[in-house]
């Protein structure tokens, strides 16, 4: 496993007796990022924590390895849980620092940073407020005994200011990445819903093959030319024989992008434009004969995420984020497959509990949760 999504929460605006509102965490070698966390988070992640030690021992979503939250707006069914988790992670005796990323508009941008009050006609989820209101619940470094960073981007104008304990906001050239990460990266896309709001990519560099130790012995080189051998150094033999280092390395890994949308109508620019996703999990809140809803509410249906996967040319199209009148995903998947099925693009609908999983190859499995495991 290169990269693997957890998906703990397939339900829009309320929960309902087979689904709890959003919340993923995708995992990669260098670390775990939370996407999004509503109301009864923690309760969700202990119950995954709990069924990978049953079924996939050895894989254990530490929270220790949990090193950012990216938040896709200020709805309260995205980030409702967070506090109350943090908190839990305190008790825990937390000690890795977490970076805690969303977006805001321009105009309330302008407010935190000037050290104003938040506009009166920003809405009542405008993330700026919750982080605030946060803060005074114990939020801050000082409260929670590990470091915690609270940063707001304006994606409108590539803006990025830092939160602090102090209620001082401070300007950043950029976006920080997770402390100690070198190959994967955050991003963040814009998107259209009612309030500020983004999807996140998670970005992995490719690199070169895996070097074969085992070739290496059977020819019994020496320590020295294998250190050659694998820093990409051809190397001469004493009887003339040529070795060339790309032999002894298997097949390039390529890059991995994982997108994860959040509310947003279809066909987002921050998405679209893109040229190649490889797994897409987009929300599918209303059915085709609901477009109207979606429209006015600034959601999507399922062939609007089909759509949206059409167009950034994404390899695998998970659908979630469904509606609390929809029994089970069938009719949009069915939908969804409607758009797709002259395509390459597969597509799934995902059942809480689920992992999307990129093997180092490349390869995409869609592992649905049972009671007794996963099943492919």
């Amino acid at each position: 496993m290169r990269m693997e999504l957890h998906i703990l929460g397939t339900s829009s605006a309320r929960p309902t007796g087979k689904r709890q509102v959003s919340g993923s965490l995708i995992q990669c070698d260098e670390g775990i990022v939370v996407i999004d966390a509503g109301e009864g988070f923690q309760t969700r992640y202990a119950d995954q924590r709990k069924r990978l030690k049953t079924y996939d021992k050895g894989n254990t979503l530490r929270a220790s390895r949990i090193n950012a939250v990216c938040l896709t707006h200020g709805h309260l069914d995205h980030t409702w849980g967070l506090l109350p988790w943090m908190h839990t992670m305190a008790l825990d005796k937390r000690e890795t620092p977490l970076l805690i990323l969303g977006p805001t508009s321009s105009e309330v941008f302008d407010a935190v940073i000037a050290g104003e009050p938040i506009p009166d006609f920003a809405p009542s989820a405008e993330l700026a407020r919750q982080i605030k209101g946060w803060q005074e619940l114990g939020g801050t470094s000082e409260s929670l005994g590990y470091s915690v960073r609270w940063v707001l981007g304006d994606l409108a104008e590539n803006r990025w200011l830092e939160m602090g304990d102090d209620g001082v906001a401070t300007p950043l050239n950029t976006m920080p990445q997770p402390e100690g990460w070198k190959k994967n990266r955050i991003h963040p896309l814009a998107t259209n819903h009612t309030v500020p709001s983004c999807a996140w990519m998670i970005e992995s560099k490719g690199g070169i093959g895996k070097f074969n130790r085992l070739k290496a012995a059977e020819l019994r080189l020496s320590d020295e030319q294998k250190t050659q051998l694998s820093a990409g150094k051809d190397i001469i033999l004493e009887d003339g024989t040529s070795l060339k280092s790309q032999d002894f390395r298997g097949k390039e890994r390529p890059a991995t992008r994982f997108v994860v949308s959040g509310d947003t109508s279809e066909m987002s620019k921050g998405i679209t434009s893109l040229s190649e996703i490889d797994v897409l999990v987009h929300e599918s809140t209303f059915l085709n004969d609901a477009q109207q809803w979606a429209d006015e509410f600034l959601h999507s249906t399922s062939t609007g995420a089909a759509r949206t996967a059409l167009a950034c040319n994404a390899r695998h199209l998970v659908l979630t984020h469904f509606s609390a009148r929809l029994k089970d995903a069938t009719v949009p998947l069915s939908e969804a497959t409607q758009i797709l099925e002259s395509s390459s693009t597969v597509v799934s609908a995902a059942v809480d509990g689920d992992r999307i999983t990129i093997s180092d190859s490349g390869s995409i499995s869609h592992l649905v949760w049972a009671d007794d495991g996963w099943l492919s």
